[in-house]
């Protein structure tokens, strides 16, 4: 890693915990997760890049290295520390709420308010020196 750089791991969706959006992220919806973009509150340039993804049981865990300066300084100092996904949804069901059984991953971001409260960065390291 790149000197200023740093690691993080968390889950960007949380299965089956209902989002401030109405949605539900069913397991299995993005079993087909594949490398996408890193972003910053889902616009601009990547600030870094994912180097693992993928479901466990909890969620839609992720492995990143973050590079932008300032994304690297406001998560070490603890203020931006939401993960969130942009996705199509290719197939759901209605009802009480959107029950989301298939998505198309589009990228990951890390957001300062997630749309599910549980979707968190868990840890984060510095790069080795």
């Amino acid at each position: 890693m790149r000197p200023g750089s740093i690691r993080v791991a968390g889950y960007a969706a949380v299965f089956d915990r209902v989002d401030r959006g109405g949605d539900v992220v069913r397991r299995g919806a993005l079993a087909r997760a594949r490398v996408v973009p890193l972003l910053w509150q889902h616009r601009g340039a990547p600030v870094g890049v994912i180097e693992r993804i993928g479901e466990d049981a909890a969620g839609l865990r992720v492995v990143a290295r973050v590079e932008h300066p300032a994304a690297v300084t406001l998560v070490r100092s603890g203020a931006l520390r939401g993960l969130s996904i942009g996705f199509r949804v290719r197939a759901a069901r209605t009802g009480r709420v959107r029950e989301l059984t298939e998505l198309e991953l589009v990228e990951v971001s890390l957001v300062a308010q997630p749309m599910q409260p549980l979707a968190t960065v868990l840890r984060v390291e510095e790069a080795a020196a």
